[in-house]
């Protein structure tokens, strides 16, 4: 496997996993899951960072997983929001989400990215850094999400940002 930068050329195939990753057996058949949707209008969003849309490749060239972090805020300082993050069912469990995250996070300290924000399993996500928020004091859009609201902090990391954060404007339209 192989973790490279989205290319023009991967976008149906990035749109695929997270339809794929995201799909509600319950719901109606066909409905695009609201992260493929979001990844769609994050491309077009001034949020966007190319440098930190991953995916993973596999031995034989397909795509099997992808994540994206994309510019927000907290308070007056820039931030990032990751998300999402998303792997082919039938490659799931085999760590290439792990992979992502890792080369993801690896790739916002090297921009210089101060912290990475994202909305999460909590029993998950802390193996890669992530802790609560609140612990920060950095709060949630959404007050309801405060206990899976987490932080990864990163080398430039400043403890005075602080604050209220404010994901890239796609985010605020789910």
């Amino acid at each position: 496997m192989l973790i490279r930068r989205e290319t023009h050329a991967d976008i149906e195939a990035v749109r695929a996993v997270h339809t794929a990753a995201f799909a509600d057996p319950e719901g109606p058949p066909g409905r695009t899951p609201a992260e493929a949707w979001l990844v769609d209008t994050l491309r077009a969003d001034s949020g966007w960072i190319p440098a930190l849309s991953l995916v993973a490749v596999g031995t034989g060239g397909e795509i099997a997983g992808h994540v994206v972090c994309t510019r927000a805020r907290v308070g007056r300082a820039e931030a990032l929001g990751l998300g999402p993050l998303g792997v082919l069912p039938g490659r799931q469990r085999q760590g290439i989400g792990h992979a992502l995250m890792h080369a993801v996070l690896g790739a916002a300290d090297a921009l210089g990215e101060p912290l990475v924000v994202l909305l999460g399993h909590t029993g998950y996500y802390p193996r890669f850094g992530f802790r609560p928020a609140a612990e920060y004091g950095i709060t949630p859009p959404v007050a309801e999400w405060a206990e899976h609201f987490q932080v990864r902090t990163l080398a430039t990391y400043d403890p005075s940002i602080r604050g209220d954060f404010v994901y890239a404007a796609p985010f605020r339209a789910l």
